[in-house]
């Protein structure tokens, strides 16, 4: 018998979860509250709760993670030198450290513009040999000839001995400009995924699993190792993919909305007949349009740690913080600080001055802080301070963009009043310090007209229709958002009508299926184990590959001879057009198994599938302008452990 083992490590908690390969039925399931900058540490932490019989069959670890996400949102990535090559159009400026344009690049058939300056291309990257730890090139037209970017990556190996990412080893779209800004962003998370790769694959070892270890992409496939360290950008997003392959596993439905309510955020995403939705332009990540295929979803800022705080009404979010309940199962002094804290004026009150707001270090250290910074990290240290305590160490209030800024590099944790806090006040969620929760519900109700009941029944209905107004503005696209708003907002006695169910995914979202059912007229499944969805989801991923391959006439003149086929690879010349396609279907295949042959399964286990589109106009009677001939190969990584 052997066990396959999911890790979910992102927002604020790390789940884990075995399953029994031959029937997929879950045995054992752990959670740990995720621990930043080091998310190993929350890993291990959930692994150890897990029975150590099961853990010691297992074969196969599959890892969903926000790391990538978090690393660009943060701007913690490796510094990177980019390369850009041929006459380019910079709309603004590219994330990239340091960045140089030289002669070179090819047109839409992919013929030389002008040759390679290679003398530019060696003297910086000389001059960045110290200063950067991955390069990144894009050259003009690439998809239609990668000779140029292949080249500058031979060069800059020979020289620096860093990593380099080639635009058109990530994305086949044309686009030159986000090709550059793709191909930045992930050379930014290679040391990064590598350290986080590494300390996965220690980890297994340590525990002497004899194991294969997969990631999830951002389109809800799998990777092998191999292919994370290549391309970590693949893997943003990856933890809203995980969910919905973890709902539809867990329902059994291949045809659902699913609501995820996490920590720091909800997210919304459907899935159809077994294949979630995609977002066609790419995901974007930051303001960054990138040419990486993710999941299409509606995300909020509305998670089950969202700040709750008062200034003239009760807000919740957008900013997470550690719930009361939980900070005070943490530090043991807690529950006494907060019931000992200060009530400020009506006229004090913003997002940090709050009865309920505390800050703990992290023990991370910041990048280049300024003086109020490093004066504010010597008083804020292992034991939570209110802003009196601080006020009283520095003798003045810490500004709030110093305090932001701290919070955003993870320098301070901030401690707050949660919807997780009020859940335990009303008794429907009691994982963590009931009491605790039930003193800071009591401080925050006093700038209510409210009990401290009602008050926390307020929070759960709002968060109720937060998850409402997600789900509805993501299924209507485009259509009425603000009219979904107001309605919820005013009460209005309506109902939505769903005609897909909807599966509900989070530790306490059970507690929110009433609201729900008052708000949208649709079957809504709470899967009994949906407290660790995207740890399953990380598991059940399926081995996908996409492949596209262009054929088009050498000239428009005389478009039924010679053809050019546009391939990852390069470009090859043929004279018939049913020679490009003969070619084209056997170079398909042939990349589809190549890519896979990592996952270390034997050829007959790749099911490969074919699709043609035609590209012609009104009238046209010669062979198409042109043919896309789209390959997807789909295993099932699951075969290696049965």
């Amino acid at each position: 018998m052997q066990y396959s083992l999911g890790i979910d490590a992102g927002g604020t908690y790390t789940d884990v979860v075995i399953l029994r390969d031959s029937d997929s039925r879950i045995l054992d399931t752990s959670k740990a509250i995720t621990t930043y900058p080091d998310l190993m540490v929350g890993i291990r932490n959930a692994i150890d709760k897990l029975n150590p019989e099961y853990l010691s069959k297992v074969k196969l670890v599959s890892v969903s993670t926000t790391l990538s996400t978090n690393t660009i949102l943060e701007k913690t990535g490796y510094p990177v030198g980019l390369i850009l090559v041929g006459d380019y159009t910079v709309p603004r400026e590219l994330p990239a450290d340091y960045c140089i344009t030289v002669r070179g690049g090819h047109d839409s058939n992919g013929d030389e513009l002008q040759p390679l300056d290679i003398t530019a291309v060696e003297q910086f990257a000389i001059s960045l040999k110290k200063k950067v730890s991955a390069f990144a090139v894009s050259s003009y037209f690439s998809t239609r000839n990668p000779d140029h970017e292949l080249k500058v990556k031979q060069i800059v190996l020979k020289l620096t001995g860093h990593p380099v990412v080639c635009g058109h080893e990530l994305s086949q779209e044309l686009g030159a400009y986000e090709r550059a800004a793709t191909a930045v962003l992930n050379a930014q998370l290679i040391p990064i995924t590598y350290k986080f790769i590494h300390s996965i694959t220690s980890e297994i070892k340590e525990r002497n699993l004899d194991a294969k270890i997969l990631m999830l992409k951002c389109d809800g496939s799998v990777t092998d190792i191999k292919g994370a360290k290549l391309r970590p950008i693949e893997t943003i997003f990856s933890g809203p993919a995980a969910s919905i392959i973890g709902a539809s596993h867990l329902s059994g439905l291949d045809t659902c909305a699913v609501i995820d309510v996490g920590g720091t955020s909800t997210d919304v995403s459907i899935i159809k007949k077994g294949a979630p939705e995609l977002c066609e332009k790419g995901a974007v990540v930051d303001g960054w349009q990138t040419r990486i295929k993710a999941i299409r979803m509606e995300s909020s800022a509305n998670g089950g740690d969202s700040h709750v705080w008062f200034k003239k009404c009760i807000m919740i979010g957008p900013r997470r913080v550690m719930p009361l309940c939980v900070a005070a199962v943490r530090y043991p002094n807690f529950k006494e600080k907060l019931e000992k804290n200060p009530v400020p004026l009506r006229t004090m009150l913003n997002e940090h001055i709050q009865p309920t707001k505390f800050f703990v270090s992290t023990g991370a250290d910041p990048i280049n802080p300024t003086e109020s910074e490093r004066k504010l990290i010597e008083f804020i240290r292992d034991e939570p301070l209110s802003i009196y305590e601080i006020l009283n160490k520095m003798k003045r209030f810490p500004s709030p963009e110093v305090l932001d800024s701290l919070i955003q590099q993870r320098v301070i944790q901030a401690i707050g009043f949660t919807p997780t806090d009020a859940l335990h006040v009303l008794g429907e969620y009691t994982e963590w310090d009931v009491e605790t929760a039930q003193i800071g519900a009591k401080k925050l109700s006093r700038f209510t007209q409210m009990g401290v009941h009602a008050f926390c029944k307020k929070i759960k209905q709002q968060v109720a229709k937060n998850m409402v107004y997600s789900l509805m503005s993501f299924i209507m696209e485009g259509r009425g958002k603000e009219g979904i708003k107001k309605m919820l907002e005013e009460d209005v006695p309506v109902q939505y009508k769903l005609n897909i169910p909807v599966v509900l995914l989070g530790g306490p979202v059970k507690a929110y299926y009433e609201n729900l059912k008052a708000l949208i007229d649709a079957e809504i499944i709470v899967p009994e184990q949906a407290q660790v969805g995207n740890a399953v989801g990380a598991l059940v991923g399926k081995g996908i590959k996409r492949i596209e391959i262009i054929i088009r006439p050498f000239s428009m003149e005389n478009p039924d001879q010679n053809f050019l086929v546009f391939t990852p690879e390069g470009r090859k010349k043929f004279e018939e057009y049913r020679m490009a396609v003969e070619y084209s279907y056997k170079t398909g295949e042939e990349l589809i198994l190549d890519s896979m042959k990592d996952f270390g399964l034997p050829e007959g286990s790749i099911k490969i599938s074919t699709s043609k589109e035609y590209l012609s106009p009104p009238g046209w009677k010669h062979t198409p302008m042109e043919t896309k001939m789209i390959f997807v190969g789909v295993c099932d990584p699951g075969i290696l452990t049965n």
